[in-house]
């Protein structure tokens, strides 16, 4: 047998077997004293405000949601601030940091700005320093008369946001 093919084939077994899975049993040593981890998901934060230990606010981020009817054509505007006295960073699991969504009286979607459109699938974060806004903006045209209700998302994973806005189309 070729000495270089057995030593590429044992090399290629050592890297598997160091790089597999393993059990938690099998854990070194060190990782086994180690404190354990909660997989449980964390509770949902408080209306966008983070707090110390001692109570007192460290962070506030204050949405303001709008809505503007123009004919058949609706304006929708999102704007974040960071009113708290501390720097903010928002983290982002992805490209796609907000939302617009339009339902129906009867709930049903009828348009949503994130439909066919692609996003990068890297984290991302935005820092806010305090009195600064983060602001998106979006149009919907031709939008058929009615009443419907506007969902604005912030999806940040620190500090989500949703607001709500009924309007009409005439």
């Amino acid at each position: 047998m070729n000495t270089r093919l057995a030593i590429s084939l044992l090399i290629a077994g050592a890297l598997a077997f160091a790089c597999g899975p393993r059990s938690h049993s099998e854990a070194p040593a060190a990782l086994a004293s180690a404190l354990p981890i909660n997989t449980s998901s964390p509770a949902p934060p408080e209306k966008i405000v983070r707090r110390t230990p001692s109570g007192r606010s460290s962070v506030k981020v204050q949405p303001y949601f709008a809505v503007q009817v123009a004919q058949r054509t609706v304006h929708f505007s999102l704007d974040v601030a960071n009113t708290g006295p501390k720097h903010v960073e928002l983290d982002f699991a992805n490209g796609q940091a907000y939302d617009f969504t339009v339902v129906d009286s009867l709930g049903r979607k009828v348009w949503r700005w994130s439909d066919g459109r692609l996003f990068t699938q890297g984290v991302q974060n935005k820092q806010l320093s305090h009195g600064e806004t983060m602001q998106a903006h979006e149009i919907w045209k031709r939008a058929a008369p009615g009443k419907y209700t506007a969902i604005a998302t912030l999806r940040s994973a620190n500090f989500p946001v949703e607001e709500r806005a009924d309007f009409v189309v005439h």
